[in-house]
């Protein structure tokens, strides 16, 4: 556990440093300050839109640190040579992997609680409700961003940076709109593609799971069963991608 606490700390503060992170924390707070503007256009509903673009905000741009964050993991150890070094002392891999994945995590965490307190702090500014439940929305997008983090990881030890953004992009997207695979047009149901399609529906994860926005935002009561579940479903989704990552980085070599 030492050797693992170890690298992720270090994880840590090499990402911490990143350029990259905090543009994109700056462009989510902008958006996040900037939602009042679009509020004014509904008038009585301002409160509900900064709600709604700040929960959406959180997601993107946590999405979009974790991506350009997380694809550079393992990357990046090998381009500047220093993975020679780290497996070169008495680590075994896995150890090398999993504290890359909870540094970056730590990363992750950090940014996701910036700006869930400056929404928070916003919205409270502004009149609005803060309860208790716009943190749970908050801390399930942490958990989805986790998932995200744990499929960086992954593409970091199967490609290039680039290729694995965008691969992960690809799952991002794919993973909110999952519901298409159920929701198929006449001409495909009843064909070979459909049991194709449906299997894909569940093994991929589905990222609208962790999504409560819409109810949050509108007042509508959320079981606190369903959270557990969606909790668990992220962490063992995380948990999953993690081992893939550690066979491919058991296989690489370097």
């Amino acid at each position: 556990m030492g050797r693992i606490f170890a690298v992720a700390v270090n994880t840590y503060r090499e990402s911490i440093r990143d350029k990259v992170l905090y543009v994109l924390l700056f462009f989510a707070i902008v958006v996040i300050i900037g939602s009042k503007a679009i509020g004014w256009i509904s008038i009585g509903q301002d409160i509900k839109i900064v709600k709604d673009l700040s929960l959406a905000s959180i997601s993107v741009f946590g999405a979009l640190i974790s991506i350009f964050v997380g694809t550079n993991l393992v990357y990046k150890e090998i381009d500047k040579r220093t993975i020679y070094t780290i497996i070169s002392q008495p680590m075994p891999r896995y150890q090398f992997v999993i504290g890359k994945y909870l540094g970056l995590c730590l990363l992750i965490t950090l940014m996701v609680t910036i700006m869930s307190l400056i929404s928070g702090g916003y919205i409270a500014i502004l009149g609005g409700e803060v309860n208790y439940w716009y943190f749970v929305a908050c801390f399930l997008l942490l958990i989805k961003l986790f998932l995200v983090n744990a499929l960086a990881l992954l593409f970091s030890t199967l490609s290039s940076p680039i290729l694995g953004a965008i691969m992960v992009f690809c799952f991002y997207i794919f993973g909110h709109a999952t519901g298409i695979f159920l929701d198929l047009p006449p001409h495909i149901k009843d064909t070979p593609v459909e049991p194709i399609l449906k299997a894909l529906y569940y093994i991929l994860p589905n990222f609208s799971n962790f999504d409560i926005r819409a109810e949050v935002v509108n007042g509508v009561s959320i079981s606190m069963w369903y959270v557990v579940y969606v909790f668990v479903y992220g962490i063992l989704y995380s948990a999953l991608f993690v081992y893939l990552g550690v066979l491919m980085f058991e296989n690489k070599d370097v």
